[in-house]
Parts: C-alpha cells; structure tokens; sequence
C-alpha cells in the first residue's frame, strides 16, 4: 500500500529558525512542511531551570499559549513569506492558525485572512483553510486558491476534545468539498478519546475522500502512527525529539517512518 504523505510541522519562531528546521525536515524524509506562520508572533521565553536533590539540572519550558506575543505590526508578513518562500525547497501547507482553534496570530480576523491571501498569492503548493471562517469569506479565499493551483487543507480543530467516531467521520465527509484534504485534530483526554479516531478513520476505507486525523494528548499519535492501514492521505510530524513526546500526541518524523518500516506497511 502507498504511504501517506508525510508533513512536518514546524515550531520555529523566527523566518531563519523555519528555515533551519524544514531544511532538517527534508533531510530527515520529510514529504511537505507546514509553514505556520502565526508562530511568527511569538516570542521565545527563557526556560525555567530547576534543580534536585541530586543535582540534576531540568529545564522545563511552558506551553506555546503561555509565552509572550509579539504585536501583529512586528512582523513584515510580505518579507517574512518572500524569505520562506525562497528558502523551503519542499510543497509547504502555509497555514495562520487562530487563537480559536489553538494558533497564536495577534492580528484580527481581517488582518488574518490578508495573511492568508498573500500566502495563496505567495504560489505555495498548499493553503490550511479552517472550516470555521466564515462562508463568503472562505468562498473568496477558495476561489482565489483555485485560481491560482493552490491545493486547500480544510481543516477542523477541536482544542478542549475528541468528538466520537460517528461525529468524526461526518465532520470529515460533510466538509469534503471544502478542500482537496480535510484535517481534523482533536485533544485527547483519556485513551477511549483516542480509539475514536482510529475507530473513524478505519470505517472510512470507503468514503472517497482524502483526510489526515489526529490529536494532541497521550494517545493522540496512534493515528498517526497506523495512518497507512486507516486510509490517511497525510500525516503531520514534528522535528521534536523529546523525552515522552508520545503523552503530546506527537511523533517525529525519523520515529514515524521508522515505526511503519517495523511494522511493515
């Protein structure tokens, strides 16, 4: 069976630190890169560094949503895309997550869906349109990425939990003309969250539709990981290679091909 493509999805915070990322990421087998660039309005804080008894030294990091955020005026979106643009040699999905559906953009929606309009005029391979935008401004986005042979993402991001599988298989198959893929990623709060997905994707091995599903939490990586034999069309990845990367619903991208080789599919 064909594997499904594999996308890495990048954290940098900086144009140069993308750059260097999905420069690894190809190295590393990377099919596309998820350029996102809300992450571009976050600032970096300094890790918190403790100490135990044994004089062991950690250094703890707090999550993305708790870090300081630059101002929309800060960055030069046209300069920041021209830069990615020229330095990413892979398709890149070029996506501007909101803060709804747990992104980190400063602007308004407005100033939001400009973003998008220049990444669509920026020719690259893929846009992530959210479903939730609304639907004369989603049309407008759609048209203009159809114009100019753009691929869409349609995505659908639940940050507080995991729908069923019934209602997973529906939000994917009743939003399929929305886009060329349908994305759905929910949050896993116990390991029954995580059967849902897997029990949705393996039900759709009929629907003629294209998708990727996932979530974030322990367990969230299992589609992730059996994505070839649950009809995936695309799989996200990461660079991060940290201890327990697994309990985010992550997986890197070596790990993830690795694990398909092992398991032969």
């Amino acid at each position: 069976m064909a594997d499904p493509l594999v996308c890495v999805s990048l954290e940098g915070t900086t144009v140069k630190e993308m750059l260097d990322e999905a420069a690894r990421a190809g190295i590393a087998g990377a099919d596309m890169i998820e350029v996102r660039f809300d992450r571009l309005y976050l600032s970096r804080p300094e890790p918190t560094v403790t100490e135990n008894e044994e004089g062991e030294i950690t250094k703890t990091m707090p999550p993305a949503n708790e870090w300081p955020v630059r101002d929309f005026t800060d960055i030069d979106v046209g300069a920041s895309i021209t830069a990615l643009k020229e330095g990413i040699a892979l398709p890149v999905i070029f996506a501007v997550r909101p803060v709804r559906e747990g992104g980190h953009f400063s602007g308004d929606e407005a100033q939001r869906l400009d973003v998008l309009q220049q990444g669509i005029d920026s020719a690259s391979t893929w846009i992530d349109l959210e479903v939730s935008i609304e639907d004369d401004k989603r049309a407008s986005l759609m048209k203009a990425a159809k114009k100019a042979s753009c691929k869409i993402i349609a995505s659908i991001h639940d940050t507080d939990s995991t729908p069923s599988a019934e209602e997973i298989q529906n939000l994917i198959t009743t939003n399929a003309e929305m886009g060329d893929i349908v994305k759905f990623c929910g949050t896993v709060n116990d390991h029954q969250d995580a059967l849902q997905i897997v029990e949705a994707t393996h039900a759709m091995a009929t629907e003629k539709v294209d998708f990727a599903a996932m979530a974030l939490g322990n367990g969230g990586d299992w589609a992730r990981l059996h994505a070839p034999v649950l009809n995936q069309a695309l799989v996200y990845a990461t660079m991060r290679n940290e201890f327990r990367l697994s309990d985010k619903g992550l997986v890197n991208v070596r790990d993830l091909k690795e694990a398909w080789n092992l398991l032969e599919y």
